[in-house]
């Protein structure tokens, strides 16, 4: 899935870890644009301990940013993950958005990928707009392996399911 999008991230390892944090709204397709080279140039730049990190970003959906670490070469450190995050809120200051919206949840429906707060996702349950084979988003994965194969699950096997 994520390897579609950033040809670098096929030559990080299975067990690099992953972050993603979710907007609180949509990003504009102008927006998205705009932040890539941003999040490319971090990720570059990106250390821990004054030990490059093997690092990428990448913005999926126009709503997630997804920053991740190959640590078979350097371990990010609480230090390193602190500066990601100051990072994040910076870049979401400069956009009017935050970064770290935790009730955003992810659904596919008729092919297309929506978002949706708690309040819809469980107003769309309740009228069967989605059941529990719909697939969602579980933007918890912490692994690359994980993000590939497990990102998107039905909401019966999800830990979303407690949200409807």
């Amino acid at each position: 899935m994520l390897s579609q999008n950033k040809p670098i991230f096929n030559t990080f390892s299975p067990q690099s870890r992953v972050w993603i944090y979710l907007a609180n709204r949509d990003l504009k397709e102008a927006e998205v644009q705009a932040i890539q080279p941003v999040l490319d140039q971090f990720s570059q730049k990106w250390a821990s301990h004054n030990r490059q990190l093997k690092a990428g970003a990448d913005v999926l959906y126009n709503r997630a940013i997804v920053l991740m670490v190959d640590e078979t070469q350097a371990g990010a450190s609480g230090c390193s993950i602190d500066s990601s995050v100051h990072f994040l809120q910076g870049l979401g200051n400069e956009l009017g958005v935050s970064f770290f919206e935790r009730f955003a949840f992810g659904v596919q429906t008729n092919e297309q990928i929506k978002f949706m707060n708690k309040e819809e996702l469980k107003a769309a349950y309740d009228s069967n707009e989605i059941s529990d084979e719909t697939l969602v988003f579980d933007n918890l994965v912490s692994t690359k392996e994980a993000l590939d194969a497990q990102a998107w699950k039905p909401l019966k096997d999800s830990w979303l399911k407690r949200m409807v």
